[in-house]
């Protein structure tokens, strides 16, 4: 996003409150790793990403592994001698393939040596289709990666234009082959909503991702974030703005197809082939897990605590040589904050939330969602969890809205 949140003042020493490490390791641990490069800025994105030709971040990309491994020496500090070994990894971006694969490789043996790696740890790494080649795809197998995210977007060229996306569509196929032969697992990211494209597009788009036969499918909705090149044409008419409609009818398309296709939802925008090959690193996020995240602009958790990096590439080199947290701010975050959240992010999960954990709802509320198509009514009755419906989905923040509204209301 353009600015970070506000919050309070976070220590130059990175120091947590003690609270906060107590419960420690008692819960599954990740590690985000951030790398903010990219070819170029693709119109629509308001991720924390910079484009190497840029004079400002020139030269950054040779020193930035080394970088971030001086920012996993200060976790290694904070967090002290009680963290379990990491479950997850999770190389983000940007495009974090822009970096050579020695140093993605790098960054991970900075982990595993800093606090160990879980038996069959998740370590994944997203990648742009171009810039995925045999070699590299090798150099992360043998370097411990197990899965690759490829940001395919489109099967469409048209579509792929208006996003700015560099690759074409037949360079996702030789990417998807690639990672295959190296021995690693498949996730292919979708965006549906972009303007121009129509529903035989994304009909499109869903087969040819099927086609190729990943272990996992993400799906996402486009939104025209204020700030990007893409708002600026939504706003001067060059482009219409997505409409709920259309995006609900490509929402419902996808989830039809791939269920077909024998990919399981378990997150909104998520399927996956089996249980094994769901996104463990985002289920953490989703279940109120920790993760320390390290890069510019990062966000990190450790129970209730939350706290983000600077921006810019310049400002966290300067922080992190000077031996300071790279923090911009933090946040404890209150008892009903945490509630809203573990609700908000619960009720995404096709494994729902349990009624206790909502705050035992007012019945009539429950039978309201039920009456309304939202929630299934077998999984509330009996099992006393709330599990959403596939309009429940499409409505997802209308059933967080009335299920958090008792922590409003005391």
């Amino acid at each position: 996003p353009p600015t970070l949140p506000p919050g309070a003042p976070a220590p130059s020493s990175g120091k947590l409150p003690p609270e906060a490490l107590r419960r420690l390791g008692e819960r599954v641990f990740g590690v985000y790793l951030h790398v903010p490069y990219c070819r170029v800025r693709c119109g629509y994105c308001d991720f924390n990403t910079y484009a190497v030709s840029t004079a400002e971040v020139s030269g950054g990309v040779e020193e930035y592994a080394a970088l971030v491994l001086r920012e996993l020496d200060l976790a290694h500090r904070v967090l002290g001698p009680d963290v379990p070994p990491v479950s997850t990894v999770f190389v983000g971006g940007g495009t974090p393939t822009m970096l050579p694969g020695t140093d993605l490789v790098a960054m991970l043996d900075g982990v595993r040596s800093r606090w160990g790696l879980a038996p069959g740890a998740e370590v994944t790494t997203e990648a742009n289709p171009d810039t995925v080649t045999p070699p590299l795809a090798h150099t992360l197998a043998s370097g411990g990666f197990t899965r690759v995210s490829l940001g395919m977007q489109s099967a469409v060229p048209s579509v792929l234009a208006t996003l700015d996306r560099t690759h074409d569509p037949a360079g996702v196929a030789r990417a998807v082959a690639a990672v295959r032969d190296a021995g690693l697992q498949v996730s292919l990211d979708l965006i549906y909503g972009t303007p121009g494209e129509t529903l035989d597009d994304w009909r499109r788009s869903l087969e040819e991702a099927i086609s190729l036969d990943p272990d996992h499918i993400s799906a996402y909705a486009l939104t025209v974030e204020p700030g990007t090149k893409l708002a600026v044409r939504v706003a001067r008419g060059e482009l219409p703005m997505p409409q709920d409609d259309d995006e609900a009818d490509k929402y419902e398309l996808a989830d039809e197809l791939l269920a077909a296709a024998g990919f399981q939802w378990y997150e909104i925008s998520n399927w996956a082939r089996s249980t094994e090959a769901q996104c463990r690193h985002n289920l953490g996020y989703w279940r109120d897990g920790d993760w320390w995240a390290a890069g510019p602009g990062a966000h990190s958790h450790v129970d209730g605590v939350r706290w983000w990096n600077v921006k810019h590439p310049t400002a966290y080199r300067d922080k992190v040589l000077a031996g300071h947290s790279p923090a911009a701010a933090r946040e404890i975050l209150t008892p009903t904050q945490r509630f809203d959240e573990r609700v908000l992010l619960g009720v995404r999960l096709a494994e729902g939330i349990s009624l206790d954990q909502v705050g035992d709802p007012d019945p009539a509320v429950v039978a309201g969602l039920i009456a309304d198509g939202l929630i299934d009514p077998a999984t509330a009755l009996r099992h006393k969890r709330i599990r959403l419906t596939r309009r429940g989905r499409l409505l997802a923040d209308t059933v967080v809205g009335q299920l958090t509204s008792r922590s409003e209301t005391g």
